[in-house]
């Protein structure tokens, strides 16, 4: 009997350079060598050659050669900060704006600012909220989902936190946890009930809110100019 052979542990999982590669992980990558070229740590030609690398790319170890020389792939994310609930009276009850469809569907998509308070009612119907382009104004935003004999089906960008209380009777009611890395990322509620139906909320991977801190600074800037104004 081979007793060297015997002890040595039996590795059968694969290694991460070994796992296939996602959109979003693609989608990762391509952010590192754009965030490259405006530094100028790579040139146009090198850009447009290692984004062509990337689309070709079949395992998370070939993405990673094309960022290994840039300083933005070996940097540690900060550990998620949770997300606590609203305080109550801190958000208006009244909608800021509504999605319903009855024995129809309705769509929120594209490039809309999300406000306060979203309320979406499916009623022998379908709703689809996509918030992965919203211009989020405000860092909270309560999303009031109810689905009877329907289907309401809620995205967010994967870089905001997403939390969720509800339930389903006869239905099903999802809402798939996240916790954004900063702290003054938009948040996500979503609360209500599925009846013979379906909610679902959940991050769309690959969607970033880019310029979370911008657009919160602008705000600022903005409430600032109007009370100097008066």
């Amino acid at each position: 009997m081979d007793l060297q052979k015997q002890a040595q542990p039996r590795d059968t999982a694969p290694r991460v350079a070994e796992l296939r590669a996602s959109d979003a992980d693609r989608d990762r990558t391509a952010d590192i060598l754009r965030e490259g070229l405006a530094e100028g740590r790579l040139t146009a030609e090198e850009h447009a050659e290692r984004v062509e690398g990337v689309l070709h790319a079949k395992t998370v170890g070939e993405l990673e050669v094309f960022v290994r020389d840039l300083p933005a792939a070996h940097e540690r994310p900060a550990a998620p900060a949770y997300a606590p609930r609203p305080v109550p009276g801190a958000l208006p009850e009244e909608a800021d704006a509504g999605v319903v469809a009855v024995f129809s569907s309705a769509v929120r998509r594209g490039r809309w600012r999300a406000g306060r308070r979203l309320h979406a009612y499916a009623v022998f119907g379908s709703v689809e909220i996509d918030l992965s382009e919203a211009i989020f104004e405000y860092q909270q935003v309560v999303i009031k989902a109810v689905s009877v004999f329907g289907d309401v089906q809620i995205r967010v960008p994967e870089n905001v936190s997403l939390r969720g209380t509800g339930g389903g009777v006869l239905g099903n009611f999802e809402v798939s946890p996240l916790d954004s890395a900063d702290s003054r990322a938009p948040v996500v509620y979503v609360d209500g009930w599925a009846v013979l139906g379906n909610v679902e909320a959940r991050p769309r991977r690959g969607r970033l809110v880019a310029d979370i801190l911008e657009r919160v600074q602008d705000k600022v800037d903005r409430k600032l100019r109007r009370h100097l104004g008066h």
